[in-house]
């Protein structure tokens, strides 16, 4: 029998080649998965979500063990990696897809999810522009974008991994 405490949280922070990367080297996190988000249409290509018509943003699954890794741990790299005052832009990715996300599962995220972004909001004098939803829809990404940086090393990456302290690292 498992007694682990698995949770998931599905999260933005511009192009989710590196947000996977990055969320793949963290102790507690069992699973990542890329797709797109909050949209309009279903099952979008990455195609279709480059137009910004379908108001999809580039997304990672997160499935975390709440025993290793708790869900404020989770939000804390999030914007240690973003710029959470950053309308639809991360580096130098422009567009809706890049925006900025939390999206929940479970409710009683919510309230650990409110309190993370008030008490960051505290650093700031301009308003976070990170979204928080409710999940609507999770559509995965094509097979070519799961683990990306893996198969791909030398890929385009904005996101800075030494960002992570060595204690945090599998």
């Amino acid at each position: 029998m498992d007694s682990r405490d698995i949770r998931e949280i599905v999260v933005a922070g511009g192009c989710f080649w590196g947000v996977e990367e990055y969320y793949k080297r963290l102790k507690g996190v069992i699973s990542t998965e890329v797709g797109y988000a909050q949209g309009i249409t279903e099952n979008p290509s990455y195609e279709e979500v480059c137009t910004m018509e379908t108001d999809h943003a580039e997304v990672v699954k997160i499935e975390y063990d709440a025993d290793i890794i708790s869900l404020e741990k989770i939000l804390e790299h999030l914007f240690r990696m973003i710029d959470p005052l950053s309308l639809n832009q991360q580096g130098g990715d422009v567009g809706t897809q890049y925006r900025t996300g939390i999206y929940y599962s479970d409710r009683t995220d919510l309230p650990t999810i409110k309190a993370f972004i008030a008490q960051e909001q505290q650093a700031y004098s301009a308003p976070i522009a990170v979204e928080v939803e409710p999940l609507k829809y999770f559509w995965p990404a094509e097979t070519m974008h799961q683990d990306y940086l893996e198969k791909n090393p030398r890929g385009y990456c904005h996101i800075n991994f030494a960002l992570i302290k060595p204690s945090e690292l599998k």
